[in-house]
């Protein structure tokens, strides 16, 4: 009996553990994350020159009103980075280290992060993005008497891929909900019942093994 229990333990185990790992992320939220990566870029290089002192579209004056020089430029830079980084962040629910931080993250390295705070987290700030960045789509409604026709134009143009972030990092982390929702359940389908029966063959053997050949003269 016990090495019975024995054999039937390190087979559940086992099934327990390849249950709960996630499926790999379908092809489009992968593509999805890495475009939700991306849309803060245009608009971060165009941050980044009006901070190192290019007019980048702006009459002088309009430069010189809106402050880019000095603790206005640590600013900018600031905000860019930082958009950058946030937007990187959306890569962790298609990758590996989403699911298991990296040892070099201070304090909950090697940790698993909880899937329902990511997921709340997440769809909150794809809300906020959504809200806040769908005015740059109304970009050329309004004047923008500070700047050059040429240059309203094309920061309109570099601004336009942040309307997407919101929307790209909703569908991302619907797909990563549904992942690790998928993962968490028992898997109650037909395709398990040829795995059971696996699983009592197996116990069996093992069964066999540990206890001696069974004597086979009961008649």
């Amino acid at each position: 009996m016990q090495g019975s229990w024995h054999a039937e333990t390190i087979v559940n185990m086992t099934t327990t553990q390849l249950d709960t790992v996630s499926s790999s992320p379908p092809r489009w939220a992968v593509l999805a994350a890495h475009a939700a990566a991306l849309v803060t870029l245009p608009s971060g290089v165009w941050r980044l020159l009006l901070a190192a002192g290019f007019t980048a579209g702006y009459t002088e004056a309009g430069y010189e009103e809106m402050g880019f020089t000095g603790w206005g430029a640590v600013y900018v830079v600031g905000l860019t980075t930082g958009g950058e980084l946030l937007a990187l962040l959306t890569l962790g629910l298609v990758r590996p280290w989403g699911e298991v931080l990296p040892r070099w993250v201070p304090l909950v390295g090697r940790r698993r992060p909880n899937p329902r705070a990511l997921t709340v987290t997440a769809s909150l700030g794809a809300a906020a993005l959504t809200l806040i960045l769908t005015q740059f789509a109304f970009w050329w409604a309004f004047p923008h008497p500070d700047m050059t026709p040429l240059g309203s134009t094309i920061a309109g143009i570099l601004y336009l891929p942040l309307v997407a972030w919101g929307p790209l990092l909703a569908a991302v982390t619907l797909d990563y909900h549904r992942r690790r929702r998928a993962a968490a359940k028992p898997r109650r389908s037909k395709a398990c019942r040829p795995r059971n029966r696996d699983t009592r063959t197996t116990a069996a053997t093992a069964r066999t093994t540990m206890n001696g050949p069974i004597s086979s003269e009961r008649q």
